[in-house]
């Protein structure tokens, strides 16, 4: 075993570095004992929704609950079905769910993983029927109306976003995103002909601040953002209980409030959020520069209308497992994300999905594989990740053309 140790992902570098600071902020709330709301969330809101450019950012609990209130206040409910890719965290799929709706799903386009214009036009072309009065369609495949599209911004890059707007608007489709991966990744808009970052394009977004997240909190937190100020005061009172006013509950909601401890360590982090994209950028440059060459992996595509924040980044290998075991071997850590699609997973088995109905995520989910990303990976330990996957690679072509030589000789 190589006495090498290059994490997957390294938090406590990372928080060893803003230590002091860090205990500044719970330091304040200790001596304020504001908890719960407050300053502290407000700024954290404030700074976020000019960081996103949108009017309004709501902090909440978690990134499922950004989501989950997102749809809700949008006016998706029990009886409508909500389209999404298979491939994405769980998450995604829940907040679905809990909001009472029904997840359907489209493919991915195989170059960014992310949800696929095209397929999703066939989609609402042949196998739905547009509702006379709504002009919404009706899956065929459920009978259910389809009032919402959450496209996912998957491993830090936006989904193509001017096309699946149009045909949201054709529709009559809500556009929720999935920003949980996306802090600060643009998408060049050819309709408005100017860059925009994730969070701004659809009638709301949801942005998750688990501690791995390009923002991160220290613990569980996430937040809303939107330009339209009536959703973003329904999901203020959704996630308080259902007032608007202390103890006068016009619905019931839930407790899913942003805590103030967490809201100032965002709001601290959120001033080295750009210059963190920044050097993640350079680090996948240096990725792509260096693996560009070498047979037998494919690189993430970043198309001309997208600025990615790496989030995650993803290769494909024919031999995932090959690769991420040799790689364990030289003590470096990586991920798969997702290895099982949504559709295939035991929890949605009463969709009545099955294999092959997503062609694209099933075969993907079989070659990805997350090599180490995190702005304080150091330039030593990218050539040791750049070097192992090269040598993994070159021992896979000797043992091939061994093979090929042995096979001749019988």
């Amino acid at each position: 075993m190589s006495s090498t140790h290059i994490p997957f992902l390294d938090l406590v570098g990372l928080h060893s570095e803003m230590e002091e600071e860090l205990v500044t902020i719970f330091r304040a709330a200790l001596h304020s004992a504001a908890f719960i709301g407050g300053k502290a969330v407000q700024d954290f809101e404030n700074g976020f929704a000019h960081f996103c450019e949108v009017g309004h950012c709501v902090g909440v609990g978690s990134g499922t609950d950004a989501l989950r209130f997102a749809l809700m206040a949008a006016g998706v409910g029990p009886g409508d079905s909500v389209l999404t890719v298979p491939n994405t965290f769980i998450a995604t799929t829940e907040a679905i769910s809990q909001a009472g709706a029904h997840p359907e799903f489209i493919d991915i386009d195989e170059r960014t993983y992310n949800l696929d214009p095209e397929k999703l036009s066939e989609f609402l072309e042949t196998k739905c029927d547009p509702d006379p009065l709504t002009g919404r369609p009706v899956s065929r495949r459920t009978g259910r109306t389809i009032s919402a599209l959450v496209p996912v911004h998957l491993y830090g890059q936006t989904a193509d976003m001017d096309r699946i707007l149009e045909l949201a608007e054709a529709w009559n489709l809500i556009v929720v995103e999935d920003a949980c991966q996306a802090h600060g990744a643009e998408y060049f808009s050819r309709k408005n002909k100017r860059w925009q970052k994730a969070g701004s394009m659809g009638k709301a977004a949801a942005f998750s601040f688990y501690p791995c997240k390009n923002l991160g909190a220290c613990g569980e937190a996430g937040a809303v953002t939107t330009s339209d100020p009536d959703l973003a005061h329904k999901i203020r009172v959704l996630r308080d209980h259902g007032q608007a006013e202390k103890y006068y509950h016009d619905i019931e909601g839930y407790n899913g409030r942003l805590d103030a401890i967490q809201a100032g360590i965002l709001r601290l982090k959120l001033d080295h959020l750009s210059e963190w994209n920044r050097q993640r950028r350079e680090k996948a440059k240096m990725y792509r520069e260096s693996l560009c060459s070498v047979d037998g992996v494919t690189l993430p595509a970043e198309p001309s209308w997208a600025r990615a924040v790496y989030h995650l980044y993803v290769v494909r290998i024919q031999d995932q497992h090959g690769l991420q075991e040799s790689l364990k071997a030289a003590g470096i850590g990586t991920g798969i994300h997702y290895p099982i699609p949504l559709h295939l997973q035991k929890a949605y088995s009463s969709l009545g999905y099955h294999e092959e109905d997503f062609p694209v995520t099933e075969r993907v989910a079989g070659e990805i594989l997350s090599l180490p990303m995190y702005p304080q990976l150091t330039r030593a330990d990218q050539e040791n990740v750049v070097q192992s996957v090269k040598d993994y690679l070159a021992a896979v072509r000797r043992s091939s053309s061994h093979l090929v030589r042995q096979g001749s000789l019988v």
